[in-house]
C-alpha cells in the first residue's frame, strides 16, 4: 500500500513538473513571437473624465516601422530591443522590454522621476513573468509581474503599473504627473497588439491620487518582411557593443537595490542626449556609469531642481 501511495505521489509530481515546463515553453514562445519587423499603428483616445468641465484632448494617431530584436534569449530571461525606422533610412534606438521568470526585484514608479525598489514575495511571482520596460537611454520606465495566459487559442499577458508620462505627452502637458497603465500584450495571427487602459493621475505626497482622465490605447504590430527592416538590423550590428556596455553600467545601478530618483537634466540636457554623446565617443563602462551617477539624486533635491 505504501509503495502504491509513493508511486502515485511521484506520478503527480512528475505530471505537475511536466505541465509547468510546457506552460513556461508557451510563455517563452509568446514573448519571442513579438520579435520581427512590424508596421506599427499607434492610436490613443481619451474616453472619460470625472470632472464635467474637463476638455478632452485630441486623439493621437501615428505610424512607424519597427524592428524588435532578441538581444538576450536565456531560459529565465528574454530581452527585446526595439528600433524605429524613419523615412526608410534613419534608425532610432527605441524602447526595450526585458522579461524575467519568477523575478522578485522590481522598480515601481512613484512620481517626479522616482522609482521605489520592491522585493516581491516568492509565492506572489510563482509561474509569473516580470516585464521591465526601459527608455531610449536604458533608464527605467515601468515594471510589472503577471502570468501569461494561453486559453481558447489566445495568448496574452496583462498587468497594471504606474509610469512617467508617455513621450507623446511629457513635453506638452503638466496637468497630471503619473500614468497608471493597464497593459495587455496579446499575440495575434498577424503579429501582436499592445492594448492599454490608462488612468492619467495627479499624485501629491500625503494626498489621495486624483483621476484627471482615462484613455484607451491600441498599438497594433503587423508583421512584414524582415527585409523591410534591414537598415535597422544593420544599424544595430554596428551599435550593439556600446549598448551592451550601457546595460552593464545600468545593471550596477539597479543592483544597488534601493529607491532611485533621476534628475531630468544635467548641464541643460536630458539623459538621452548625454548618451548620444557617449555613443559617439565610444565610451567605456566607467564613463557611462559616471554620467548616470550625475543624474542620480534624492527626491528632495530632484523636487527643488524641478521648481527652479
Amino acid at each position: 500500500m505504501k509503495k502504491s501511495i509513493i508511486f502515485l505521489m511521484l506520478m503527480a509530481i512528475g505530471t505537475s513538473m511536466g505541465y509547468s515546463q510546457k506552460k513556461k515553453d508557451l510563455d517563452r514562445q509568446a514573448i519571442l513571437d513579438m520579435c520581427g519587423c512590424y508596421e506599427v499603428t499607434f492610436k490613443y483616445t481619451e474616453t472619460f473624465a470625472p470632472e464635467i468641465d474637463y476638455e478632452k484632448k485630441l486623439d493621437y494617431t501615428s505610424k512607424a516601422l519597427e524592428l524588435a530584436l532578441p538581444i538576450i534569449d536565456e531560459d529565465n530571461k528574454i530581452s527585446l530591443q526595439h528600433l524605429l525606422v524613419i523615412n526608410d533610412s534613419t534608425v532610432i534606438k527605441h524602447w526595450r522590454q526585458d522579461w524575467l521568470f519568477e523575478n522578485q526585484k522590481v522598480y515601481h514608479y512613484n512620481k517626479d522621476n522616482s522609482w521605489t525598489f520592491t522585493q516581491l514575495p516568492t509565492s506572489e511571482v510563482k509561474g509569473q513573468w516580470t516585464q521591465k520596460v526601459y527608455q531610449v537611454d536604458d533608464s527605467p520606465r515601468y515594471s510589472g509581474s503577471s502570468t501569461w495566459v494561453h486559453f481558447d487559442g489566445k495568448h496574452y499577458w496583462e498587468n497594471r503599473s504606474d509610469s512617467p508620462l508617455p513621450r507623446r505627452e511629457y513635453s506638452k502637458r503638466s496637468d497630471y504627473n503619473v500614468m497608471s497603465r493597464g497593459n495587455r500584450q496579446e499575440i495575434t495571427s498577424t503579429g501582436w497588439v499592445h492594448e492599454q487602459d490608462n488612468d492619467k493621475i495627479i499624485r501629491k505626497d500625503g494626498e489621495t491620487d486624483v483621476l484627471l482622465a482615462q484613455e484607451k490605447g491600441y498599438n497594433i504590430y503587423k508583421k512584414v518582411a524582415d527585409s523591410d527592416c534591414k537598415v535597422a538590423a544593420d544599424w544595430w550590428a554596428t551599435h550593439k557593443d556600446f549598448w551592451s556596455v550601457a546595460r552593464d553600467a545600468w545593471d550596477e545601478v539597479y543592483n544597488r537595490e534601493g529607491d532611485l530618483t533621476l534628475l531630468k537634466q544635467v548641464d541643460g540636457q536630458p539623459l538621452f542626449m548625454h548618451f548620444y554623446q557617449l555613443e559617439e565617443q565610444g565610451a567605456n563602462k566607467a564613463q557611462v556609469l559616471e554620467t548616470i551617477n550625475k543624474f542620480i539624486t534624492d527626491k528632495k533635491q530632484a523636487t527643488n531642481a524641478e521648481g527652479k
